[in-house]
């Protein structure tokens, strides 16, 4: 099957996910232009495509190319090329942002050290990480990165394996998610090739697992996990691990490999305060080449408070708003563009979050805050308590505080029931998906 073929395919199913307006604002000029052994290349109209693209849209692709018979296929984004006359003035894209190459599989060179902003939220954990990447295995190991969603762990993942990569492009460097190794694990005990997967893991010099949290429940890959990790640490070899919350509060996985988490290093990653916001709209900014005035990256700054993606969401929006209607960026023009998503911002505070899930499911607010447990008025609270934890980054006592009182274990429980059901369950993935959009994330 050829790229374009492939392509056209998954936006059909794609198109029946999402509203048509979006469909067509961000996937009616791409195209899909070759099919490789591991990847399907897709041409966009620009970087910023590029960008909003695998920040918004990357999952559910990739989940779609599942859904198709293809599990071991990732989607690159490649910006189409432009003479210079059709440049748009508003903003240019440098050269060294509209290429996005592979220095190795799983690593993307544009995440480095340098352009990670520090603040008071990061900087242990930034400290921490270009420690390990400028002497792996000799302080911290493991290196144990935990914090809430957009927060930056990804970024210094590929910052770690890009540095050390600089320094000695002999080492066998990989970056991973869990799902990606079970998913490979999965391919490889239905080929008989389990061999060849212990040793793609177990000779490698450094490996960076992005969302190790997803290991709850599955028993064989955390056997798996358990064996190549003794043997990485065994031949001292780095192992730097992210996830959305500490180890000690991941549930379902056993007590040995929690043990071994931590027996390096844990750090946490906080929200930016409002310097560090700033500091990261400048940085990107220069980086896309935008006349971005000081007013508006305040402005910006000061709304959006918890996530650096959608620090960067809002800058985009501006740019591609700027670029499209070749109109200088101000002030006005920023409140008007993003009128809409600061105001759904401002909506999705938890008592918002709760009513939304409530109404969707047919509930009301006291359902889900009361004592009743009818297995429909369950699942709805764990579908709140995910998106309290996942999409507000709330701490778990608050979650308990919030949902009428209940402990920390009941909270966790509810949450991890949700994950657990979303790899498996399409009818909650859609609930969830759905409930997403009332609550204008997507």
């Amino acid at each position: 099957m050829k790229g374009k073929n492939l392509w056209e395919d998954l936006l059909k199913v794609l198109s029946k996910k999402i509203d048509k307006k979006t469909f067509e604002v961000w996937f009616t000029n791409t195209k899909g232009v070759e099919l490789l052994e591991d990847r399907l290349i897709v041409e966009v109209p620009n970087p910023f495509f590029v960008q909003w693209l695998e920040n918004v849209f990357l999952k559910d692709l990739t989940n779609i190319l599942k859904e198709l018979g293809h599990p071991n296929l990732r989607i690159v984004f490649k910006p189409k090329s432009q003479d210079k006359k059709e440049e748009r003035k508003t903003f240019k894209i440098k050269k060294k942002t509209s290429a996005y190459r592979e220095k190795e599989p799983g690593l993307s060179s544009r995440y480095n050290f340098e352009n990670f902003v520090i603040g008071k939220g990061n900087e242990l954990a930034f400290a921490s990480a270009k420690a390990a990447a400028e002497s792996p295995s000799s302080v911290y190991n493991p290196l144990f990165i935990y914090g809430g969603v957009g927060l930056g762990k990804t970024h210094l993942l590929h910052a770690i394996g890009n540095f050390i990569m600089e320094k000695n492009s002999r080492f066998n460097v990989i970056y991973t998610s869990t799902e990606n190794i079970m998913n490979e694990m999965v391919e490889a005990l239905q080929t008989h090739k389990m061999s060849s997967f212990r040793k793609k893991y177990r000779k490698v010099d450094v490996l960076l697992i992005d969302d190790i949290h997803f290991l709850q429940d599955k028993l064989a890959l955390q056997e798996e996990l358990f064996h190549t990790f003794n043997s990485l640490y065994d031949s001292k070899k780095q192992i730097v691990l992210t996830s959305d919350r500490p180890p000690w509060e991941i549930r379902n996985v056993e007590e040995r490999l929690v043990s071994r988490f931590q027996w390096g290093l844990v750090v946490d990653i906080k929200p930016p305060d409002f310097e560090t916001r700033v500091a990261i709209l400048k940085l990107k900014a220069e980086e896309e080449d935008i006349n971005l005035p000081e007013e508006v990256i305040n402005f910006i700054a000061s709304k959006i408070k918890k996530n650096i993606r959608q620090l960067e969401s809002c800058l985009m929006r501006i740019a591609v708003f700027s670029s499209f209607y070749k109109k200088e960026i101000d002030l006005p023009m920023a409140k008007e563009i993003l009128k809409d998503y600061l105001e759904a911002a401002k909506e999705n505070e938890p008592e918002r979050v709760i009513e939304i899930v409530a109404e969707f499911f047919g509930l009301t607010k006291d359902d889900l805050l009361n004592e009743r447990r009818t297995r429909e008025i369950v699942r709805a609270r764990q579908v709140a308590m995910y998106f309290l934890r996942h999409y507000l980054n709330l701490p778990l006592k608050q979650i308990g505080n919030i949902m009428g009182g209940r402990d920390h274990s009941t909270v966790i429980h509810g949450i991890e029931k949700v994950e657990n059901i979303l790899e498996k369950d399409e009818g909650i993935r859609e609930n969830v998906v759905e409930i997403e959009r009332k609550l204008r994330w997507v």
